[in-house]
């Protein structure tokens, strides 16, 4: 998982609330076997629509994504962090996120940034008023730069630092790789083994 620290890029508004991961991606692209290619589920039934956010032009190439409140409630699908990444996202910030939601973005290597109500509002009027509107962000001093204004905003410190580290599940476990292999070499012969996979 890629090192997260500070980064610009293009921000993108989606003015509603109470979105669940259904409508992030719906069902029907669960069926895939895959951790990656998922860009094209994002938000599939309402890219539908031409007025859809996504389909604008300006917004094409966005990575920072600005949410109403409630994100990522619904189902624990993986695959809604997934289809976000593969489409380009590398934050999304909200004044409110599912915990489901959340542990899987930290997982995942996508900040889920917690903002207030009224900063977001700011946020959205000033990206309305400014064509391409960039955000930086600083995962270390957890702000966010838009135009003059410095928001700040929440992450727990365990997902900060899973984040700003790089480390996925496998890599926490990889950490102490020298200790698993000093362990197996000195394993009492009656206990079970870990076996290589077979070849097919």
């Amino acid at each position: 998982m890629e090192k997260i620290s500070q980064f610009k890029g293009l921000a993108v508004p989606l003015k509603i609330s109470n979105v669940d991961t259904d409508q992030i991606i719906p069902a029907v692209f669960l069926k895939r076997i895959t951790k990656t290619g998922f860009e094209d589920g994002l938000f599939a039934n309402w890219r539908q629509n031409p007025d859809f956010v996504l389909n604008e032009p300006r917004y094409q190439g966005g990575q920072v994504l600005i949410a109403g409140s409630d994100f990522g409630t619904g189902s624990s699908r993986e695959h809604a962090v997934w289809a976000l990444r593969d489409y380009g996202f590398k934050a999304v910030f909200s004044s409110k996120f599912a915990d489901i939601f959340l542990g899987n973005a930290g997982k995942q290597g996508l900040v889920a940034g917690v903002i207030s109500e009224v900063d977001t509002e700011r946020i959205w009027a000033f990206i309305d008023e400014n064509l391409g509107a960039e955000v930086e962000v600083d995962l270390p001093s957890q702000e966010i730069r838009v135009g003059d204004m410095v928001i700040p905003f929440s992450v727990d410190e365990y997902t900060k630092w899973r984040l700003t580290e790089g480390l996925d599940d496998i890599g926490i476990t990889l950490q102490n790789e020298a200790a698993i292999s000093d362990y197996e070499a000195k394993r009492e012969s009656w206990k079970p083994k870990t076996l290589p996979a077979r070849g097919v």
